[in-house]
């Protein structure tokens, strides 16, 4: 993994990002299960110098060189600013970072990353770290979490669609926007409309229209209007639904990033048709995949009006 050794081999892997409370932990932990039961050898590197409590089996960890508290304390900084300087510290201590991976050639690797959104709207440092892994021969896509309880309010989805835009365009890798924990959404209330609209991110005017309901979002209407141009303008955000405790969504949701970051057509591992022709269809396999999730959600709220009829 020499920098700039064209005769080494390629390494295949996510940086999974998102806001604080996603689930980026959660689901380094399940698709690291999800993918050794069918046979690959996968490794998880910690980045949040934050992060203390991991329930997978950590191979690299960033707090063998620096950690969140230590800077905090040290000097004198504040989260946010303890979280750059961190990330600013490995990005000078590349060396480090090189001969830990480097004992895990031939591994699939899930780079479990900080929450700090900051760190992919603008600042340069961990996107420096990506840049650095692509010199080393790393083919990485980054799955980027959002919590899907922000689909239940129309003025918070424009802001995720925002930021994701935002970290799309800034991070620079084949990027997968994941809404997580799809099976906790119906306790957020019922969505507007039906799951794929969210998901495919379809014409947004009714989302502007709908959010001009509330009195409070009527006056901020050519506001709503023009961030909805921009994001429509780009026409690059899609999400794909994920719910880590069913393994179909999480199959689905390993095959978009297979598609993202190549490994779909490598030849690491024997690979039926069915995997290939899933990881080409498109927009067929992300409906398929939307429509699943979408049953369940209808039927749990069918289930609920039953529930309130019978009381009543």
């Amino acid at each position: 993994m020499s920098e700039g050794s064209k005769g080494s081999s390629l390494a295949f892997g996510q940086v999974v990002i998102g806001p604080p409370g996603s689930g980026k932990t959660t689901y380094c932990h399940g698709m690291q299960e999800f993918m050794g039961r069918i046979g690959r050898k996968v490794t998880v590197v910690n980045l949040d110098p934050a992060n203390e409590a991991m329930p997978y089996q950590c191979a690299v960890d960033i707090a063998e060189l620096i950690t969140l508290p230590d800077v905090m304390e040290n000097l004198k900084l504040g989260p946010n600013g303890g979280l750059i300087y961190c990330m600013e510290y490995l990005e000078a201590n590349f060396d480090w970072l090189q001969e830990k991976l480097t004992a895990f050639r031939g591994h699939y690797y899930l780079f479990d990353c900080p929450g700090q959104v900051e760190l992919y709207t603008h600042h340069d440092a961990l996107k420096n770290v990506f840049a650095q892994l692509a010199k080393w021969n790393f083919r990485l896509a980054a799955v980027h979490l959002v919590d899907s309880h922000y689909c239940t309010d129309p003025g918070k989805f424009i802001s995720v669609l925002c930021t994701s835009l935002s970290t799309m365009l800034h991070v620079e890798l084949p990027h997968v926007n994941i809404l997580s924990k799809m099976d906790l959404i119906e306790q957020y209330g019922k969505l507007a409309f039906n799951l794929d609209y969210y998901t495919e991110v379809l014409d947004l005017s009714y989302l502007v229209d709908h959010l001009a309901s509330d009195p409070f979002f009527r006056n901020y209407r050519r506001l709503n209007e023009k961030l909805v141009e921009v994001i429509e303008d780009y026409s690059l955000v899609s999400f794909v639904p994920l719910n880590v405790q069913d393994k179909e969504s999480m199959r689905q949701v390993m095959q978009a990033v297979d598609k993202a970051n190549g490994y779909s057509f490598g030849d690491q591992e024997h690979r039926s048709l069915e995997a290939l022709m899933s990881a080409a269809v498109g927009a067929d396999f992300h409906f398929t995949s939307t429509l699943a999730v979408q049953e369940k959600y209808v039927q749990s709220q069918d289930k609920a009006v039953e529930e309130e009829v019978m009381d009543l």
